[in-house]
């Protein structure tokens, strides 16, 4: 039975040095703290990936590095999905603002961002691969710390918050479609034909708008990104009791993928659990906070410098 790990040598560790990344297998763990400064808020998170048991590879990509947090699907197989998925991370990994707590970053900045890794992802892979985008910012808004979340395609952002679950994305996929104008039931959708499908991609067809909400951030909040690979296994139900019950997110995210495995595994699947504590006290900015993580499919792992 497959480990709930990342597998081969494409984990990377952002407390490493760049300029020797290490050939270590399993995917980057919290191993210590660094300085974070921002508003009133603690982040602390867990994240991690799995191949699965019956793909023969991973095409999930990820980044956990405050204040960007994002899962990448890649299509496209042995057309280069690995490829796709690990650009995009790579380019929100690239930005400025990595390193920061919570800076002052609009929806049209990200939305700029996520245009860049469109861009390139269709450069290099020439419209034969994509990648699905979910994830949200910390960011700053009229002095409060906010969610700034996005996504493109059918990769999932749920919020567990004072009680109520919900998924805060929407998917782009045909089935949706199919929900949203009555046809099929949501329980028909998980295991109907074109479940796979989506309408909306990064790198490949015709659509790759991205949708966007601003959320205040809730004392307590606990935000999932995760890719198909958990939504298509796991119900919502199941999710939430999850999360509900483990407390410490990254045993949260080892709960998550071992369930996953648990139910077959039928495609990689990626996880990232992130609880938001101490709002509004200002000792927060001057705590620590664990080191994040960047996952590349395609192994080229580039580590985001941290704040100056």
């Amino acid at each position: 039975m497959s480990d709930p790990q990342a597998h081969g040598s494409h984990a990377i560790d952002i407390g490493a040095d760049p300029a020797d990344p290490g050939t270590g297998t399993e995917a980057p763990t919290n191993t210590g703290p660094r300085p974070s400064p921002g508003l009133g808020v603690r982040l602390t998170y867990g994240f991690g990936t799995d191949r699965g048991l019956r793909r023969e590879l991973n095409e999930d990509s990820f980044i956990a590095v405050e204040p960007v947090f994002a899962v990448a699907d890649g299509m496209g197989g042995h057309e280069a999905g690995e490829v796709a998925s690990s650009i995009c991370v790579r380019t929100l990994g690239a930005s400025s603002i990595i390193g920061s707590r919570t800076p002052q970053f609009s929806a049209g900045d990200l939305e700029e961002l996520i245009r860049e890794a469109d861009q390139r992802i269709r450069s290099e892979a020439g419209g034969h691969a994509g990648t699905t985008l979910t994830g949200v910012l910390l960011v700053e808004e009229s002095g409060a710390p906010y969610w700034l979340f996005f996504n493109v395609g059918d990769s999932r952002t749920y919020r567990l918050s004072n009680g109520t679950f919900g998924q805060v994305s929407v998917d782009h996929s045909e089935v949706q479609e199919l929900v949203d104008i009555g046809r099929i039931t949501e329980e028909q959708a998980r295991t109907h034909p074109r479940r796979h499908v989506v309408t909306r991609a990064l790198g490949t067809g015709d659509d790759a708008e991205a949708d966007f909400w601003l959320m205040p951030v809730e004392e307590g909040d606990r935000i999932l990104l995760c890719s198909d690979g958990l939504s298509g296994e796991i119900t919502d139900e199941g999710i939430c009791t999850i999360l509900s019950d483990v407390h410490d997110p990254q045993e949260a995210c080892d709960e998550l993928i071992a369930a996953t495995l648990r139910s077959g595994a039928r495609d990689n699947v990626t996880v990232i659990v992130i609880d938001a504590t101490d709002l509004g006290d200002r000792d927060a900015e001057r705590t620590t906070v664990p080191p994040g993580g960047l996952f590349a499919a395609d192994g080229n792992g580039v580590l985001p410098e941290g704040p100056a």
